[in-house]
Parts: structure tokens; sequence; C-alpha cells
């Protein structure tokens, strides 16, 4: 019984993940936690320091929420990646190189993942599919 629910649950998040750019959703969040992570100021030390110490937290925290709009809101994804690509890049400046480079990198490339996500397009498993039939056909009706 608990085998059954739980394959109609991971049936259920594969269809929903299959209609959102889930990828990269998730590497944009997760550099953003990353690059947040890695900060070690206290906020009494951002305050401090002023506009650049706001940016610090406000960049990366930026960049979490990008991504889980486009999980949440995949309508709207050309408008999150873009945002998500300029503050991840923003963060290279203002927040420890970016992370130490992980948050930059993973927030690029969650971003470039979600800008390149067709709605529409047919699963990669359908496509193998459909050329392995008009293989086997071709191969089939060919000449002897």
């Amino acid at each position: 019984m608990a085998d059954r629910s739980f394959r109609g649950m991971r049936l259920a998040f594969r269809r929903w993940r299959a209609r959102r750019p889930f990828w990269g959703g998730l590497l944009l969040a997760l550099g953003g936690a990353e690059v947040l992570l890695t900060m070690k100021a206290s906020v009494k030390v951002v305050l401090h320091i002023g506009m650049q110490g706001l940016a610090g937290y406000l960049l990366p925290t930026v960049m979490l929420l990008c991504g889980l709009l486009t999980l949440f809101s995949p309508g709207q994804r050309l408008f999150y990646s873009l945002v998500g690509v300029l503050v991840s890049l923003g963060t290279w400046i203002t927040s420890n190189l970016g992370g130490f480079f992980l948050g930059l990198l993973l927030g690029l490339v969650g971003s470039c993942l979600t800008f390149g996500w067709l709605p529409d397009q047919e699963p990669r498993a359908g496509r193998r599919k459909r050329r392995r039939a008009a293989r086997l056909a071709e191969g089939a009706g060919g000449p002897a």
C-alpha cells in the first residue's frame, strides 16, 4: 500500500517537474543559497558598512527568490532568468566573488537553463522512441 502511494507521489512530482524549468530554477535557487551561506558579516557590520554590505545580502536573496519563482511561476521564466543572470553577475563584486565562484556559476547555469527551456517541447524519451521506430521502419521497408 505504501509502495503504491509513494509511486503515485513520484509520478505526480514528475508530471509537475515536466511542466516547468525545474533544473534551471533549482540551480538558480541553490546558487543564491550558496552565496548567502558564504556571507560572514553580521547584520550590525552590514548596517555599519552601508549599501555595499546591504547589496551583499540583497543580491543573493534576489537570486534565491528568482529560482523559487521560476519553479512556482514558470510563465514568467524569461524575466526571472534575465534578472537571475544580472544578479548572479552582480554577486561577483558584492558577495565574496560570487560565493567563491560556486554560487556565481550555479546562478549563471541555472539562469541559462531557465532561459532556454521550452514548455511545449516533447520529452526526450518520446523523441528517442520516435527515432528508433523510424529507423526500424526504414530498415524493414528498405531494399533487400
